[in-house]
């Protein structure tokens, strides 16, 4: 990065002195392009950065909500996903997109290994470094990971679940939390909807499977996080709920 950028950072912390043994981490928070990426532009049309397909729309908001309901520090990182994904391993595949649910992404068409080196040094990694400095900071850590998804992929099915919760290797308290939401009669439960709970290298991978930490990775229906009023109304349902789960495992 260059002196014209700096006063950029690639990710924000909240409330890092919180003593609450969670902590909430936001990797799809902002949709920032950064300075030293394409002079901030990444040649995608403004409505499309608006899009789930940059960010996870509403998951910051309800992020720092309840970071403060749990008196727990927070993360959230500050830029797209579509400059580099910070929830993806450093040699998946995905972790710089040229296309993402129809829409091209031009400044990363000639993305070369150089180039996707430089934003992992630039911008993962020390939002990475972040966590993992945060994480460490009480040996019982609980990773909670918060992330939106959109109402429905062009050309896909609607997806009805409210609000998902993700896993694979390590279930001691995402299949609690399930049965517990699933108590909620308002509420349509999905587990490992839309998708799949587990990519090698991935955030709750990094820093809590490989590590032994207790975790979970909610996902909320973005058209229900839209405004701060929701946001606040989901931390504000789901705060005491986790509290109570996590009581009642004993982890």
């Amino acid at each position: 990065m260059n002196d014209t950028d700096m006063t950029y950072h690639p990710y924000a912390i909240l409330g890092e002195d919180r003593p609450s043994r969670w902590l909430v981490t936001c990797d799809h928070a902002a949709n920032t392009v950064p300075p030293c990426v394409g002079s901030g532009d990444l040649g995608v049309a403004a409505e499309d950065m608006a899009r789930h397909i940059a960010y996870d729309v509403g998951a910051a908001g309800v992020t720092r909500h309840l970071s403060e309901l749990l008196d727990a520090p927070a993360i959230l990182s500050n830029f797209s996903r579509l400059v580099i994904d910070p929830n993806r391993g450093e040699d998946d595949p995905t972790l710089v997109m040229k296309l993402y649910d129809g829409t091209i992404i031009p400044a990363n068409r000639h993305v070369d290994r150089e180039e996707r080196d430089r934003r992992l040094n630039a911008f993962h990694r020390p939002y990475h470094r972040a966590i993992a400095r945060l994480a460490a900071r009480q040996s019982n850590s609980v990773i909670l990971a918060m992330h939106s998804y959109t109402p429905q992929l062009k050309g896909r099915e609607k997806r009805p679940w409210h609000i998902a919760i993700l896993h694979d290797r390590d279930s001691r308290l995402a299949s609690p939390l399930i049965a517990r939401l699933r108590e909620e009669p308002d509420l349509c439960v999905g587990e490992n909807e839309p998708y799949g709970g587990h990519l090698d290298g991935d955030s709750i991978d990094r820093h809590a499977v490989l590590t032994g930490r207790v975790n979970v990775l909610i996902e909320i229906r973005n058209d229900l996080i839209e405004t701060e009023d929701q946001q606040r109304c989901w931390a504000e349902r789901l705060a005491p709920i986790l509290t109570e789960t996590l009581a009642k495992t004993g982890l």
